[in-house]
């Protein structure tokens, strides 16, 4: 990321996604929830200020919004941090496994935590802020804040079934809106939401398989998504465009960008020799293992939504599309990017196609054969048949669309002038008037100070003051401090 960065002369930008990955490394090796808490906490704040750096008024909102959720969240586990501590003063502070007998302490943590994991319908500040971050920040930003959060998920809730649920149900409703969205980089936002939901669903099951899946998973994703948001980042920086109705024709002009991306793609569907086939489809197969075979159906339902919008229906129509429009302009990519780029890729061919180098370094010993001549066929059946599909139906149904899909966040977006009118505004003008009475009065005591006996009265100003208009003025004015003191 560095790399791929190394173009951007803004210190505050690099600094704010160095202080980004330091809080996300504290996170993973905080022994103690205080600790655990501050670096989340620091996470939150440099990753905001990844999305306001590009200065757009679209980014300065989504924001506002981002930092909003996640000081939602923080407070949550900060929360249950505190009543975990009030119920077990004997252990401490000490980081340790939660259960659903510890009642509402275990669930404000979990609470917390899933929200930095974009769990529905908690999510809605990735695919809002992460298209309108810069394009640098976009990269860090893909890594970090939900992998942390679900390797916090598994240190503390390995097992809990809720998170099984959450988990699927989140791989089926990212790849849903993924396949409606039209921004290149919101597609690959609700991606993140779609592969996260295999780890989230890892957790929940809890076998030493599913934690191996959704902990290889998270590496994986780290790798290839940021090589997505990579390729994704440079379309952004060489042609200012970001949606596939704007975008196409880019084939020849960025046959290297393309090629980069398509490693990245192929990852993220599985295809085997790449990283995401040895990772995904371990947690697959445990839910398989585990009986959950509603889980096993809808994840690999999920895998085909994913290869058809990511690994077919972006790249077409970004740089193969013949619908291309006339007017857009290509400029010359930085030879950085394509070197980060290079280099994430080459991690993601490396342990696809020696996965022991990721396996042993996983929580328990793996007993898994990616490379078995079932899972092998199966995986070319399903990716067959879905590039089959988007071929018949890449000018009807999968064609992009200039309209934006309306999310969760519509909820709150939409009453918002509403809300503000009722809740705010009436607050504000209160304010207002409060501080203009505190200045008025605070300019009336300079202006006593400088001549007390002639500016006592307007009278005094035409030589008619007396000592009776003296005392009603100065009770007026005491009045209005006591007034103010009780306001205040």
């Amino acid at each position: 990321g560095g790399i791929y960065a190394f173009h951007i002369k803004e210190t505050g930008q690099q600094t704010a996604a160095l202080l980004y990955a330091g809080g996300a490394l504290g996170v993973t090796f905080a022994g103690d929830f205080f600790t655990l808490f501050i670096y989340w906490e620091m996470m939150a704040v440099a990753s905001t200020y990844l999305i306001w750096a590009r200065r757009t008024k679209e980014s300065q909102n989504a924001g506002i919004r981002y930092l909003l959720y996640h000081v939602l969240g923080g407070g949550l586990l900060f929360a249950g941090i505190l009543m975990h501590l009030a119920k077990k003063p004997a252990a401490g502070l000490n980081i340790m496994q939660m259960s659903p007998d510890m009642g509402l302490s275990a669930y404000l943590i979990l609470l917390g935590v899933i929200i930095n994991a974009a769990v529905p319908p908690l999510h809605a500040w990735l695919s809002d802020a992460y298209p309108k971050a810069t394009v640098t920040g976009a990269v860090f930003l893909s890594a970090f804040t939900t992998k942390t959060a679900v390797y916090v998920l598994a240190r503390l809730f390995p097992g809990w079934e809720v998170l099984l649920i959450l988990g699927t149900i989140m791989t089926v409703y990212g790849v849903i809106f993924a396949v409606l969205a039209n921004d290149i980089r919101g597609i690959l936002a609700y991606h993140i939401i779609s592969q996260v939901g295999y780890m989230v669903a890892g957790v929940g099951i809890g076998t030493a398989m599913a934690i191996n899946g959704a902990v290889s998973h998270a590496f994986s994703h780290i790798l290839y998504k940021a090589l997505l948001f990579m390729g994704a980042g440079v379309v952004l920086h060489t042609t200012g465009k970001t949606k596939l109705t704007e975008l196409g024709g880019l084939g020849k002009k960025q046959p290297i960008t393309f090629w980069l991306y398509m490693v990245a793609a192929f990852s993220i569907s599985g295809f085997p020799l790449f990283n995401g086939f040895i990772s995904k489809s371990m947690t697959v197969a445990a839910a398989g293992e585990a009986h959950h075979y509603w889980s096993m159906f809808l994840m690999t339902l999920a895998a085909v939504g994913t290869f058809l919008s990511v690994g077919l229906k972006l790249p077409y129509f970004t740089w193969y599309s013949k619908e291309k429009p006339k007017e857009l302009k290509v400029e010359k990519a930085p030879v950085n990017m394509h070197i980060g780029m290079a280099i994430v890729a080459f991690f993601c061919i490396l342990h696809g196609i020696f996965p022991g180098m990721l396996y042993k370094l996983l929580p328990t010993p793996v007993h898994w054969n990616p490379f078995t001549m079932h899972h092998l066929v199966e995986t070319v059946q399903i990716l067959v048949f879905t590039f089959i599909a988007f071929w018949l139906l890449r000018f009807t149904m999968l064609k992009p669309k200039p309209y934006i899909a309306l999310d969760v966040d519509w909820f709150y977006r939409r009453p918002a002038r509403i809300f503000q009118k009722i809740v705010v505004d009436p607050w504000d003008k209160g304010f207002d008037r409060a501080e203009a009475y505190a200045f008025r009065v605070a300019r009336r005591f300079i202006e006593i100070g400088k001549n007390p006996y002639m500016l006592l009265s307007r009278k005094s100003r035409e030589g008619t003051y007396t000592p009776d208009r003296y005392r009603p003025r100065v009770g007026k004015i005491v009045a209005g401090v006591l007034v103010l003191f009780i306001i205040v």
